[in-house]
């Protein structure tokens, strides 16, 4: 998944269509017979005026935006239609900031334009606005027009309608259906002025001004507070994101199960970053609701406890170390063996060759005594410079921590970047070739992405097989709110070769010994339900351990409104088959200050 943060363009904004000229308001009586906002929206989502000149369309404005690059108004007409897929809203680009003021009745002249937030390439649907606008205000200080309630009634059950398979999967041209589909019904609202009522934060407020809420609080909930995102057929009706017309600083600091309660309501837009959203001109009280972060229990003296951790982009000019020491020494109570994804190198996204990550570690090392944790150990194999994506020149790799005083480490020499780690049988056990090693560096699958790391663990003498993954991101995939429906998902494609190859290498190892015990484990960027985790899982090799829990607990990253699986241990049968207890670690994904956006898994069990 991208980084939350780096996949933005910029705060709250919405990039502007090729246009800049700015609009033109005088002062004049309304002009009869214009075309109405019900006939540009039509009844489809994209406009049957769409290059059209329209003239003195009447309105009265619910919204003004007057920052970022897409400065502008809503105006919505007061004489709607009988039809609920047509929308009496719509979107005025000024491009610089208006002089409408909420309550002036305006008629509005100019060319009605289909704008795709991020670009064609991107999938999503189009926001229909008006471009080039000559604004004739006619009064002001108007009543604004009656907001339409979003609740857990007026939304339907089923998310979308199957695309058009002659249109390649769109459903721009399928005439809308808001009594059915959630997404037809956003649609028919595009533009409009709408309410929700109290309801529950599913998505912690970000950077941006901005935070989801959901409007069926009984949809699928975490028993913390958000929304499980359990199959790609329950996509969660609910989820609406939130932003402000006001100011970034007036914006609530929540956290998932906390509450916007009273009215929210405001002109919704749609977005790059999230689709349908209520841009606020009135915001919801914030009720906190006391989330606190997880903490898992010890391992007991005979249990190995091994975690998997993304650090986010770790460097050493970071001020995070503390807080991810308190994080595994507090929170996760010191496993044995930790994985650490996204370690960065020594001077962090400075692209000047480096690739060693010793100052990284042992930086965080410190700090984990500092905290009051063990001295650890650690192992890793150094990338070849720009060639396991990530952020340019960070040279992100995988790392083992582990705890001398509870386990070693087997040693043999062999490893590094390009030299791909085998599997032996010695006595009748198996063994890696070199320890720690990499898995097939040079097969394409590893293409641009990080090179799986594998080593040998010894506990209380018995050996355990560790190997630190981090699959290709979800970057690129069409979003939830796609005009593809279903929404590709294009970059499964390299996960599932990865997948394959990491199986392959496990089922060597179980070829070799059938009883080894084998954890696999790190940042997957696949759900637990996905066709990633099916591949890691075939043949029996490997199991999922966290659909061990609860489905209301099965999450450990939220993305838009969605709590989802995107970090995993997957254990060999025999620990399955045996005595093991999972946790995810709810530290981060939950929270508006989090230090990573991912939360820790940890895995205790008796090899």
């Amino acid at each position: 998944m991208p980084s939350k943060n780096s996949s933005r363009l910029a705060a709250l904004t919405v990039a502007a269509v090729c246009s800049t000229v700015s609009a033109v308001f005088l002062t004049s009586p309304a002009h009869a017979d214009a075309i109405r906002i019900h006939d540009i929206q039509g009844a489809t989502r994209t406009s049957p005026l769409a290059g059209k000149q329209v003239t003195d369309v009447a309105g009265v404005v619910t919204g003004v935006r007057t920052y970022g690059s897409s400065k502008g108004f809503w105006i919505q007409d007061t004489a709607p239609d009988d039809d609920p897929a047509t929308s009496e809203g719509v979107f005025v680009f000024t491009s610089s900031a208006p002089k409408a003021a909420a309550g002036d009745a305006v008629t509005v002249s100019g060319t009605v334009s289909e704008y795709v937030p991020g670009g064609a390439s991107s999938g999503n649907q189009s926001v229909t606005e008006i471009t080039k606008p000559t604004v004739t205000v006619v009064s002001s200080g108007n009543a604004l027009p009656a907001a339409t309630v979003i609740d857990a009634k007026s939304v339907p059950a089923a998310y979308a309608p199957a695309g058009d398979p002659a249109a390649n999967g769109s459903v721009n041209a399928l005439p809308l259906r808001p009594s059915k589909y959630a997404l037809d019904l956003y649609e028919s609202l595009e533009g409009m002025n709408v309410r929700v009522g109290s309801s529950r934060v599913v998505t912690a407020s970000d950077a941006y001004a901005e935070l989801w809420v959901t409007v069926k609080p009984h949809e699928n909930p975490t028993r913390r507070g958000g929304t499980v995102y359990g199959s790609y057929g329950s996509q969660n009706t609910g989820r609406l994101q939130i932003q402000s017309l006001g100011t970034v600083a007036d914006f609530p600091t929540a956290n998932v199960g906390d509450t916007l309660a009273g009215r929210t309501e405001g002109p919704l837009d749609y977005t790059q970053f999230g689709g349908y959203t209520l841009v606020a001109r009135e915001l919801g009280t914030l009720g906190k609701g006391g989330l606190e972060r997880e903490t898992t229990r010890k391992q007991k003296r005979g249990e190995l406890a091994v975690a998997t951790y993304n650090v986010e982009n770790l460097d050493p000019a970071d001020g995070t170390f503390a807080a991810h020491a308190a994080a595994i020494v507090d929170h996760l109570q010191s496993p044995d063996v930790v994985s650490l994804e996204e370690i960065q190198d020594n001077n962090g996204a400075k692209d000047d060759g480096t690739v060693a990550a010793d100052v990284t570690v042992n930086k965080l090392i410190d700090a984990i005594v500092a905290a009051g944790g063990p001295k650890y150990d650690w192992r890793s194999v150094d990338p070849v410079n720009d060639q396991d994506g990530g952020e340019p020149g960070g040279n992100i790799r995988q790392v083992f921590l582990f705890n001398p005083e509870r386990v070693s480490f087997t040693d043999r020499a062999g490893g590094d970047s390009t030299t791909p780690v085998g599997v032996t049988r010695t006595h009748g056990r198996a063994a890696l070739t070199a320890s720690p090693g990499r898995i097939a560096p040079a097969d394409e699958a590893w293409k641009n992405s990080r090179k799986p790391l594998a080593g040998e663990f010894v506990f209380r003498g018995k050996t355990v097989f560790v190997i630190a993954n981090h699959f290709a991101s979800k970057g690129g995939d069409q979003g939830l709110t796609a005009q593809y429906q279903p929404p590709a998902r294009s970059s499964e494609t390299q996960r599932h070769a990865q997948a394959d190859a990491v199986n392959g290498f496990v089922k060597e190892i179980l070829k070799a010994q059938k009883n080894a015990d084998v954890v696999t484990l790190g940042d997957i960027n696949d759900f637990e339900f996905s066709g990633t985790a099916q591949r890691l899982e075939d043949g029996g090799a490997l199991w999922s351990a966290i659909k061990s829990l609860p489905k209301s607990e099965r999450y450990t990253y939220d993305y838009q409104g969605n709590s989802q699986v995107l970090d995993q241990i997957l254990i060999s049968p025999s620990i399955r088959h045996d005595d093991f207890a999972y946790d995810s670690v709810h530290v981060n994904s939950e929270f508006n200050d989090q230090i990573s956006d991912h939360d820790p898994q940890v895995l205790r069990f008796r090899p």
